[in-house]
């Protein structure tokens, strides 16, 4: 009997050095991921990519400030309502709009709000007139297997045509975005690795 208490004890114990082992390297892959340079590109629905930017990550005491440096050579200059934008062409127009306000850029493995809220873009098709800002594009990321992984979801940009109550916190949550149909979106995908 004692034979077989002990048996379980050191299989129970092996176990938990697993799993413990196995959280030291998924926070590992979490850490390689907001860490140096990496390039941001988007998916379509038969896997072509488009490098669409580079961002530079540096631990710091909170996580990762970032710095965002969008490819604009990608992008074409259009005038929609009133407003220079630059859109990448495909089926859709996909345009970028930089969030507008004041933030700290800072990210955690567990929190890419103020990145997300960076890789804001807005669709149309390329016949429609002026900007439809209530067909925006957020891009819901999270980090997996060390890379950093997103679809898109909707979002209604109106609701930046005012700063936010508190520059600090990310505006856009949940309750704001809404599922998209990835079948009918050009680029539904975003991987930054």
């Amino acid at each position: 009997m004692g034979y077989l208490v002990l048996n379980c004890l050191l299989f129970s114990y092996h176990a938990s050095a697993d799993v413990v082992a196995s959280d030291a390297a998924s926070d590992a892959k979490s850490d390689m991921a907001l860490q140096g340079e990496k390039s941001i590109t988007l998916l379509d629905k038969a896997g072509n990519r488009t490098e669409i930017a580079r961002v530079i990550f540096e631990p710091v005491e909170q996580g990762s400030r970032y710095v965002l440096t969008m490819h604009r050579e990608q992008f074409r200059d259009y005038f929609l309502s009133m407003k220079e934008m630059k859109c990448l062409e495909g089926p859709e127009l996909w345009c970028h709009l930089a969030y507008p306000y004041e933030q700290p850029r800072i990210v955690t493995a567990d929190d890419l709000r103020w990145l997300e809220h960076d890789l804001l873009f807005m669709f149309k098709t390329p016949k429609e007139f002026g900007a439809n800002f209530w067909n925006g594009i957020y891009y819901k990321l999270e980090v997996v297997d060390g890379m950093i992984k997103g679809e898109a979801q909707a979002i209604d940009l109106n609701t930046l045509a005012s700063p936010p109550d508190n520059l600090n916190e990310p505006p856009v949550g949940e309750a704001e975005r809404d599922e998209v149909d990835t079948d009918k979106r050009w680029l539904p995908l975003i991987e930054i690795q």
